[in-house]
């Protein structure tokens, strides 16, 4: 599917700074003399078949609706760099998930679903490549481990399609698409921590998940 234009809006943009502030700063590149690139991966069944009405950047929280999604609150960010490691502004970077009762929000799948969980958006990002989204820790369902689906689109570059897994989750191990990546640092760029933001407490976590493109 192709991907959709997009701008940033001012809840986008609040969503994105809050998200970089929360790691002190922009997260850093790679070294630009041996930058790892982020392994294609399957889009799944999942994709949205049209993008919903509110799809910016913050997942957690759906126009018209005073409650936000159930799972515990994530602040994700990270940089989106080309194969030398420098920073690639303006890039599309849109995400899907399952929402916490394990539902993807689409046709395909049945089931219950979370009606305050977007389960897609999108944002672009910065001058310094650095984007950022608020959603749910991912949680797994049958046959996967916990992950979250990523696609980027850069002028100049091939769009990508990747996942994101979250580290020490003991189904990595026996997840069918994460282990075709066969490269050990390949596979570890794909895989990111999620701790609690500060305080010691158990939410918000946060991650930084940098994406480094590929000539093609």
């Amino acid at each position: 599917m192709n991907p959709v234009s997009t701008k940033i809006t001012r809840r986008t943009f609040v969503v994105t700074a809050a998200s970089v502030a929360v790691f002190g700063g922009a997260p850093k590149a790679r070294a630009s003399s041996d930058p790892i690139p982020t392994p294609r991966q399957s889009a799944g069944p999942f994709y949205p078949n049209t993008i919903p009405p509110d799809s910016d950047a913050d997942l957690i929280s759906v126009a018209g609706r005073s409650e936000r999604a159930k799972g515990t609150v994530t602040n994700l960010a990270g940089r989106i760099l080309d194969p030398r490691g420098r920073p690639v502004s303006g890039a599309l970077v849109e995400i899907w998930q399952c929402d916490a009762l394990g539902s993807y929000h689409h046709p395909r799948d049945g089931g219950g679903r979370d009606p305050n969980f977007q389960g897609y958006g999108r944002t672009e990002s910065g001058g310094d490549g650095g984007y950022g989204f608020r959603t749910i820790r991912p949680v797994a369902y049958p046959g996967r481990t916990p992950h979250i689906h990523f696609a980027v689109s850069a002028v100049d570059f091939p769009r990508l399609t990747t996942q994101m897994y979250v580290a020490g989750e003991p189904r990595n191990d026996r997840d069918f698409l994460l282990s075709r990546i066969r490269d050990p640092r390949a596979r570890a760029s794909v895989i990111v921590s999620l701790e609690p933001t500060s305080g010691g407490k158990t939410e918000p976590l946060s991650g930084t998940f940098d994406i480094v493109l590929g000539d093609g």
